[in-house]
């Protein structure tokens, strides 16, 4: 974040901000914005002043005068991109100081503890309301209070922070939303929208990271035993808050979420099973994607891939092979059914609304080459955006199934946010069993997760508190209850009572 209130001159002004911000809200569009919190660029201007000497901004960021104090923080702290910025801290020649850079050295935390942070970020928070701007995707929260001793994420002085700038927006610009994007293991996600107490008192949004990677394990293994058994360990969200629920996003698939339990060092076997999976690399896979932050040493950080290629679409394109080709049309239709009735708000990442694949071209970009995330960045291919209505075409395929499950959850009242999502144990490894229970009505969700078809029994759907008759909302077919209820390989049913 070189400058919070300049538009970069090649998109526009903050003049031409406004104006789309105005567009977006009559077409019921909210405009988001990322703020970061962690951090600024060094080429931000109190970066710049710091590096020049200037007390006052060195007060801005974590600066040291020599390894003393950052040798003692490295101890308990982790690196987040060890083969690319190993580390934590960077010396500033100009300054002869080590200053904080948790994620890159170009990139400098700042010091919270310092009361004038926290009065330029409202600051900052408040001008971009006044442009406005609805929502804000607060960047890398998790960092934001450092502590010796301590891995210095999730400190309790994060919440703190978060509860301030909730409760003074909401005088000053009480209709801005505030989106926390904090990729943290599954105990510590739903504090971000405030616990206890506090619930519902911090950010009105939160990306639900936990859900993304157990969904793609749960695809990989084809099981969902995993998937319905920490789904069930997380509180639900306070009532004023929701998730955002997704499947790609720019950045990795992390799988270290799922060792949140493991007291052994370094990755499980099915951590390392994941990454090997999702970069091509075990025999019979399906999917095409590489590793991301995956060393000598087998530590694991996460996957790189576009949903299409990640799911099957690429290698069966390849191959010409049209049952393939179905099977990962399936596998993107059970991902996106899921996440639409999960509960929250779905997001679609660009391109995947296409089934566009993983682009190899950044391996060519000296700028680009070591991280394999532009894997999962193209630019936006506006030819195949042609296709969207050719339903002979991938791209057309993919776009109506898409805007098929978009219309079929927003007409179905027990999607509403205020109606629970309890993920619920069957009998039927292969299939994940979610009910959605409420005034406004009742969902049973079923999803197989793997490539044969599976049975629920009307044993499992009745211990649901379902009865037949049954009719999926998706298909519109009934299920009368005559037997056991089959689904395809990576079918799903969104189940209603009639």
């Amino acid at each position: 974040m070189a400058d919070y209130e300049r538009i970069d001159p090649r998109l526009g002004t903050m003049q031409d901000l406004e104006a789309l911000a105005s567009a977006c809200r009559k077409h019921g569009i909210s405009l988001v914005s990322d703020l970061a919190l962690n951090h600024t660029a060094d080429t931000h201007e109190w970066a710049q002043a710091a590096r020049a000497g200037d007390p006052v901004y060195q007060g801005y960021y974590h600066c040291f005068p020599d390894r003393q104090h950052p040798d003692q923080y490295e101890k308990t702290l982790e690196e987040v991109f060890p083969a690319s910025a190993p580390g934590n801290f960077t010396h500033i020649a100009e300054m002869d100081q080590w200053v904080w850079t948790t994620f890159y050295p170009y990139q400098w935390d700042l010091n919270y503890a310092n009361p004038a942070v926290f009065g330029e970020i409202l600051r900052i928070m408040l001008v971009l309301a006044n442009r406005g701007v609805e929502v804000l995707r607060l960047d890398s929260v998790a960092f934001m209070w450092k502590r010796l001793g301590t891995d210095c994420r999730n400190q309790p002085q994060v919440h703190h922070l978060l509860r301030a700038f909730r409760a003074l927006t909401r005088i000053a610009a009480p209709a801005l939303a505030l989106k926390a994007e904090a990729i943290v293991a599954p105990e510590h996600l739903t504090a971000y929208l405030g616990e206890g107490k506090y619930a519902g008192e911090e950010c009105h949004l939160g990306y639900h990271n936990t859900l993304m990677v157990l969904l793609w394990s749960a695809l990989a293994e084809g099981r969902a035993e995993r998937l319905t058994e920490m789904l069930r360990r997380m509180p639900a969200p306070p009532a004023n808050t929701s998730w955002i629920t997704y499947i790609r996003c720019h950045d990795d698939i992390g799988w270290p979420v799922l060792d949140v339990d493991r007291e052994a060092q370094g990755p499980s076997d099915h951590v390392r099973f994941l990454s090997d999976f999702y970069a091509g690399r075990v025999a019979g896979g399906f999917a095409r994607g590489q590793s991301f932050q995956t060393g000598e040493d087998r530590a694991v950080h996460g996957s790189s891939g576009m949903l299409a290629s990640l799911a099957g679409l690429e290698a069966a394109l390849q191959e010409d092979d049209e049952t393939a080709i179905d099977l990962a049309l399936a596998r993107i239709r059970l991902l996106y059914s899921i996440i639409f009735a999960f509960g929250g708000i779905p997001l679609l990442y660009m391109g995947d609304e296409l089934g566009m694949l993983n682009d190899y071209s950044y391996e060519t970009d000296p700028l680009k080459a070591t991280d394999s995330r532009w894997l999962h960045r193209p630019d936006m291919d506006w030819k195949t955006a042609e296709m969207r209505h050719d339903s002979g075409s991938i791209a057309g395929r993919v776009y109506a199934m898409t805007r098929h499950l978009i219309a079929c959850r927003a007409d179905f009242p027990a999607l509403h946010g205020d109606t629970p999502s309890r993920p619920l144990s069957g009998d039927n490894p292969h299939i994940f069993m979610m009910r959605r229970s409420g005034a406004r009505g009742r969902l049973l969700l079923l999803a197989n997760f793997a490539p044969n078809p599976q049975s629920a029994t009307i044993k499992a759907i009745n211990a649901a508190r379902f009865r037949f008759p049954l009719q999926d909302r998706l298909t519109g077919q009934t299920y009368e209850g005559s037997g056991d209820l089959v689904l395809g390989p990576y079918d799903t049913v969104w189940l209603e009572e009639v």
